[in-house]
């Protein structure tokens, strides 16, 4: 991922190269979960087309579930297939859309014909590897403005078919974990006349704005929305610890609290105060996974008893039937009749 500033606008990349391309029987991919613009994104292609004889592209925003209903974000992106032979080849969309929860795509499904795709001539697919790359292009003027509309983001995301011309993908495959991710957080709810925030976050802010009165302080000339959008990261952050168990901190769990922990840390709330309780929810899983080592060591030392045991007793056998044996040969062979 890269990120490069100019004086009035901000660039951000996410490369995706996929290799054993000609392998995938999947109708669908997705790349791996990255981070820009405030938000968690991901690319969702179609390798033998959607229904199409064209390799289909989409960015994707994510799974909304837990979003409220009125996210919406805009974006202007491209996406390009980058030419492996000859760079001045490479094919580039240029894109711009207004993601929400009812559209949480938005792409190229006709990105370029199959036979086009697949011939090695033409440099798109080499050594059986494929290069996808979407680029961000946020004026820094525009992004004060959308920074208000900006909403907290999901790891890992589902999504099903696209329309013709990049419209909504209708969702109909969930890879998330539902143990982690399938709390209902309820109706919205006033907050201290400030901003409407869900139910279950309320309790969590009252009583930290109540110890940290700087949190109130610093949004006074912030709008409304900005306002809304701020409480409702920290509210998520906090819900997470205060919802989450030791036991829970998979991969999934903490790639999740980062990206919470990530989007908080835009609303330039004075956090020090939380800082220390995330990133010890982020080292738990270490913990976790040493508590386990030590739990297999304790299994393997039992093992070791038993096999000590065993060979102590195959040795007592051992030097008895050897006892025996000596005492046999130092016996007279004799020569009375028996």
């Amino acid at each position: 991922m890269e990120n490069k500033n100019t004086r009035d606008k901000t660039l951000e990349k996410f490369t995706w190269t996929i290799q054993n391309f000609s392998k995938f029987e999947s109708r669908k991919i997705y790349s791996a979960n990255f981070f820009l613009c405030g938000h968690s994104w991901r690319i969702l292609m179609f390798p033998k087309g959607n229904e199409v004889d064209s390799l289909s592209i989409f960015l994707d925003a994510g799974d909304l579930d837990h979003l409220p209903s009125d996210w919406n974000k805009f974006v202007k992106f491209k996406l390009a297939l980058i030419n492996q032979i000859n760079g001045t080849m490479t094919i580039t969309k240029q894109l711009k859309h207004n993601f929400n929860a009812r559209e949480i795509d938005w792409g190229i499904e006709s990105f370029i014909p199959l036979v086009e795709l697949w011939d090695s001539s033409r440099g798109f697919i080499v050594n059986d590897t494929c290069i996808i790359k979407v680029e961000f292009s946020v004026n820094k003027s525009e992004d004060e403005k959308q920074v208000d509309q900006l909403a907290v983001s999901k790891t890992d995301a589902r999504a099903d078919s696209p329309r013709v011309c990049a419209e909504r993908i209708e969702s109909s495959d969930n890879n998330l974990n539902e143990e982690i991710y399938s709390a209902s957080y309820g109706e919205l709810i006033d907050f201290r006349g400030l901003a409407k925030i869900e139910k279950a976050f309320v309790p969590l802010l009252e009583e930290v704005c109540s110890r940290h009165p700087s949190l109130i302080q610093c949004l006074q000339k912030r709008t409304r929305k900005f306002i809304e959008w701020a409480f409702t990261a920290l509210g998520r952050v906090l819900h997470f610890l205060k919802t989450k168990k030791v036991k829970d901190m998979n991969d999934d769990a903490c790639k999740h609290l980062q990206i919470l922990w990530e989007e908080l840390e835009i609303c330039k709330f004075e956090l020090a105060w939380l800082e220390p309780h995330v990133q010890s929810a982020l080292d738990t899983k270490s913990y976790i996974e040493r508590a386990k080592l030590v739990e297999k060591r304790k299994l393997n030392v039992e093992a070791l008893k038993m096999e000590k045991k065993r060979l102590k007793e195959k040795i007592e056998i051992a030097i008895k039937d050897s006892v025996e044996a000596e005492a046999s040969l130092d016996a007279e062979l004799g020569y009375e009749e028996i």
